[in-house]
């Protein structure tokens, strides 16, 4: 980091990713800034620049400050790490030490040491606070300790699943030789169980959230996350005044018959079905010919919509994928952020093999919706997108959600 830099930085001022601290922070404190930042996506802390972007300086001499800051990463934070620690010297006399946080490996979460406990903590926006219980379960999942896909929803039972969809699963997609009777609830549900798609809760047996939101009858009545809610607007932001609204809920499965033809539809399905009734069409001159298509490549719809099921972040509550439609583009929001170790630079590279639900992942991919996985985004939506319109989608990770954004043909007549 250069001098012009750092002070960019300390005129901006603290934000998720930045903070700035006295010299004579406590190692507590220190410690809590540290495991926050670290629980997000890393950052830097600056010591010796007051909360309001004053430059005091360091006080005491660098060697001491970089082996004091090495012992709480090591003592005061589990598990322990190993920062960057660099000074830079600015306003003539004022030595700023950097602490600078990396955070991409599967740690989460980190842990700082408060008197004897160790406590979670997580960053928003400026601030550092103790996490929620359900936010550190987050953190857990994130790290691929815990898999929110496999744990049970209570007050839930085989009677939850929709047995038409399960029994069709098994036989027709899997072709397993020899199913059990539908009157054989004991065998059903230790094929369920072996499946993950039923769970044991003590002395009861539970759906796990898979085998809800993939064969459930009404999977929002126990999972509200479990739908999209789809909406076209008639100009290019959002607004009270809508052209069409759909919230689609219901299984993600379909019901296949033997020949391939889905008699009813899931949720994948029926989100396809709103964009293609709702994309439009555009038309140009090709010299004397008049040529119509519709507005965006179908197959990068839809690739885009089943990466946003499947690896959406199902542990945050109440909160629906979202598909836009404006005049000019598409958007698909997906709650969560990226997991552990995948970028958006990845993404476009297809290197990505990492799933935040992967049985959902494997489930979907019987069924025909995932082919290559990894190379959905590279291939399907940004290869298909050039090929089509010469546009590059965009593939933005927030801290909370995901956003892929296609846009329509540029410069031509879109038709209703």
């Amino acid at each position: 980091m250069t001098v012009t830099n750092l002070q960019e930085v300390i005129a901006t001022g603290e934000n998720s990713r930045v903070e700035f601290k006295h010299d004579s922070v406590t190692p507590e404190s220190l410690a809590k800034e540290i495991s926050a930042m670290l629980n997000l996506v890393g950052g830097i802390i600056l010591l010796g620049v007051e909360d309001d972007g004053k430059i005091t300086g360091m006080i005491r001499d660098t060697k001491i400050t970089e082996e004091w800051v090495m012992n709480i990463a090591r003592q005061n934070i589990q598990p322990s790490i190993i920062p960057v620690f660099t000074t830079i010297k600015i306003n003539e006399d004022k030595l700023v030490g950097i602490i600078e946080l990396h955070s991409d490996s599967p740690s989460k979460p980190y842990k700082a040491k408060q008197g004897k406990a160790w406590v979670t903590y997580v960053r928003i926006g400026s601030t550092s606070r103790e996490a929620t219980r359900e936010e550190e379960g987050r953190l857990y999942q994130a790290a691929r300790l815990v898999r929110y896909e496999t744990k049970p929803v209570l007050n839930t039972s085989f009677e939850n699943l929709d047995i038409n969809r399960i029994e069709n699963y098994y036989r027709t997609i899997l072709k397993m030789d020899a199913i059990p009777d539908r009157k054989n609830i004991n065998a059903w549900q230790q094929l369920l169980l072996n499946s993950d798609l039923l769970i044991q809760c003590g002395d009861d047996i539970c759906t796990s959230a898979a085998g809800l939101l993939l064969f459930g009858h009404t999977p929002n009545r126990r999972l509200p996350q479990a739908g999209v809610t789809a909406v076209v607007f008639p100009g290019t932001e959002k607004e009270y005044n809508t052209i069409d609204e759909e919230r689609i809920r219901g299984p993600l499965t379909p019901i296949k018959s033997e020949d391939g033809f889905k008699t009813y539809r899931g949720v994948i399905d029926r989100s396809i079905d709103f964009v293609k009734r709702n994309i439009g069409s555009v038309a140009w001159l090709d010299g004397g010919i008049r040529r119509v298509e519709k507005a965006l490549p179908l197959d990068s719809v839809r690739e885009a919509i089943i990466n946003a099921v499947v690896h959406r972040d199902y542990s945050r509550e109440g909160t629906d994928i979202e598909i836009s439609m404006y005049t000019d583009r598409l958007e698909i929001i997906s709650p969560g952020g990226l997991p552990n170790g995948v970028t958006v630079e990845k993404m476009k590279q297809g290197v990505v093999r990492v799933a935040r639900n992967e049985l959902i992942k494997e489930i979907l991919r019987d069924y025909g919706y995932i082919e290559h996985f990894g190379m959905g985004v590279r291939n399907r939506i940004i290869r298909l997108m050039r090929d089509y319109n010469n546009t590059d989608p965009d593939l933005i990770g927030y801290e909370d959600r995901f956003k892929v954004c296609l846009r329509y043909r540029a410069l031509r007549q879109r038709l209703r």
